[in-house]
């Protein structure tokens, strides 16, 4: 398939993709959209920036359109007919504001149910009638314990992110919601890796889906370029400032390992005169939401983060990706260089090595290699530095 005209959309689909200028499907869209528009469970793997969010909100919002077109609307308050469960409120307001262009021109409704609001936020955001619901596991569960929410007419559930999901804990969540939902719905999965607890979630609920991997899943995109730099004597600050001054189109995102990585990497940079905020785990939750306004709104041009910024999050103008410290895990690194070079853009990697990072840099040759084949049969080509 080569163009999303090639697709069974509604018209009303059709136009929104043509206003946003999307003509195209990327290789997941391809091949997922049409499976779930055909009513098939599916579980999709694919490299961050591939467009997950998109091969599943069409097949939902042409199917509840459908409906309505056919006589059988929406009716009951707190029922909705199609649930987006992520793992953090930022990824839920990331995937309900993807929703949006496509609900202009359906008149479709989506709401969002997210850790990290009120509970009198939670019950307003769920009155009246809806059709899609996207939300965090715990709230989703409490939402309906309280009696605010039913999940009797489901028709599709999608599980987005299932890596991180699990890296959560809540697989019992998801089982209970699953459990809640009427047997003949329509489920999905989507994951940019595939983790042991993510293979026994596959085994367990999704055994009769249609697996779905993109030839990119586990790779880096062929537009990013990716430099490695030695960390000598332990000095990786004096490294840091001269990469800095050398300027590139949009902001940097530097990963740390820990919280005190973290805090201690932004402390030098604030006391050398370098503008930065931080997002990690275990802090105010609204300065959190602030610090990443302020770099997705170009405000500020450096985020200092651990692993919480590297699933999920889509910040268009993120140009370069810096390892501070590299990860233990090669999924942690795919997840972290995935942040940059998306949809198609271009940008670069910098890795601060050291002695001890050499099992996984070791691993670096197979993923360009692999990179690199994929590239040369699509005539593309991956770029790397040593």
């Amino acid at each position: 398939m080569n163009s999303f005209a090639d697709l069974a959309l509604l018209p009303t689909l059709q136009e929104a993709l043509v206003e946003r200028s999307l003509t195209k499907p990327t290789e997941i869209q391809a091949q997922a959209v049409p499976a779930l528009l055909a009513g098939r469970s599916v579980v999709g793997v694919a490299e961050t920036g591939s467009g997950k969010t998109l091969a599943y909100a069409l097949p939902i919002l042409h199917r509840l359109k459908t409906l309505e077109l056919q006589g059988k609307p929406i009716t009951v308050y707190g029922e909705p007919r199609a649930i987006v469960v992520v793992p953090t409120r930022e990824l839920g307001e990331q995937v309900a504001k993807a929703f949006k262009p496509f609900t202009h021109t359906t008149r479709l409704r989506v709401r969002a149910l997210l850790g990290g609001t009120t509970m009198e936020q939670a019950k307003r955001s769920l009155q009246g009638a809806f059709e899609v619901l996207v939300a965090t596991p715990g709230r989703l569960i409490k939402m309906m314990e309280a009696g605010k929410l039913t999940l009797g007419d489901v028709r599709i559930l999608v599980l987005d992110e299932a890596d991180q999901m699990m890296d959560h804990g809540f697989l019992p969540d998801v089982r209970q919601i699953v459990k809640k939902c009427p047997a003949e719905r329509q489920l999905a999965m989507f994951s940019a890796t595939v983790p042991p607890a993510v293979e026994k979630l596959i085994a367990d609920l999704f055994s009769g889906a249609e697996v779905i991997r993109s030839q990119g899943s586990h790779r880096v995109v062929p537009t990013l370029t990716t430099t490695q730099l030695a960390v000598v004597g332990g000095k990786r600050f004096p490294l840091l400032e001269r990469l800095l001054d050398k300027k590139v189109e949009g902001g940097t995102i530097l990963f740390t390992n820990t919280r005190e990585q973290c805090d201690k990497l932004a402390n030098e940079l604030d006391q050398a005169g370098w503008p930065c905020v931080v997002y990690r785990g275990d802090m105010d939750k609204v300065e959190r939401r602030r610090n990443l306004k302020a770099f997705r709104d170009g405000e500020i041009d450096l985020l200092i983060s651990t692993d919480l910024a590297s699933r999920g999050l889509d910040v268009e103008h993120v140009g370069r990706v810096i390892n501070y410290h590299l990860p233990q895990q090669m999924a942690n690194y795919l997840h972290r260089v995935g942040r940059t070079a998306r949809a198609g853009r271009p940008g670069l990697v910098v890795n601060f090595v050291t002695e001890r990072d050499a099992p996984l840099v070791s691993k670096f040759d197979d993923v360009r290699s692999a990179t690199k084949a994929s590239a040369a049969s699509k005539g593309t080509s991956p770029k790397a530095k040593r």
